[in-house]
């Protein structure tokens, strides 16, 4: 028997019998705007890149934040939905523009961080989201606390950091911090999954907490890439 000779069934790979097809049908949607989304914070970020405005992390940052409460705020509905989509992709960009401090920074360092980071988060997004997606219902919705728990030390690591400035706790919490965020991958997706089941079909909002997760997976994988590189340098003087 030739064992070459045996065809991959790829739709029995991309079957989700645990998945009711509505919900199925709302996650098409779900990462759709995710793409959506995507596309729009790469043009926020080249646009600061490439405009070098001083203020823009702040500004955004400030901007991103009311939008967001924007959305959270406007109801779900057949007639709001192009209201909330405008919403989204103003939330995307201007959060995309809020990344061009940390995009120049990894450029003054090394270009190449940022395609290796980006590629990096894309593969770890991917893994993780298909391992929620495959994995029994409810299976990951656990972490809820623990990771709420880890986010609660990281922050209060981090403001205790502003008085010790430990280069070393702050290495601590970029691995850290990136660990957690892949828990979050999981725990989010799954949790969109069980909320989808139950009858909220609020697909842009479902798409925020997925993009926030990459959104942030890419930053702490790009600082850890450019201060890894920075102690290269230091070690070849």
């Amino acid at each position: 028997m030739n064992i070459f000779d045996r065809k991959i069934n790829f739709d029995a790979l991309l079957k989700f019998s645990h998945i009711t097809p509505s919900t199925q049908q709302h996650l098409k949607k779900v990462y759709a705007s995710f793409a959506l989304c995507m596309f729009v914070a790469a043009a926020g970020a080249y646009v600061h890149v490439v405009t070098h405005f001083i203020q823009a992390g702040l500004l955004s940052a400030l901007g991103s934040l009311g939008l967001m409460i924007w959305l959270m705020t406007t109801p779900h509905s057949h007639e709001t939905e192009q209201k909330r989509l405008g919403l989204l992709a103003g939330f995307a960009f201007l959060t995309g523009v809020g990344l061009g401090p940390a995009l120049e920074f990894c450029i003054a360092i090394n270009p190449s961080i940022i395609p290796t980071a980006f590629m990096g988060t894309a593969m770890i997004f991917t893994c993780f989201t298909l391992s929620a997606l495959y994995a029994r219902r409810r299976s990951y919705l656990f972490l809820g606390g623990i990771l709420m728990s880890a986010m609660s030390l990281m922050l209060l690591s981090s403001l205790g950091n502003l008085f010790f400035g430990s280069i070393w706790l702050f290495q601590a919490n970029l691995y850290l911090g990136l660990m957690v965020m892949c828990g979050f991958v999981l725990f989010d997706t799954q949790l969109i999954i069980e909320k989808a089941e139950n009858g909220d079909k609020d697909y842009i909002w479902h798409c925020v907490d997925l993009f926030l997760d990459f959104v942030t997976l890419f930053r702490k994988l790009m600082m850890i890439l450019a201060m890894n590189e920075k102690d290269k340098k230091k070690e070849k003087k």
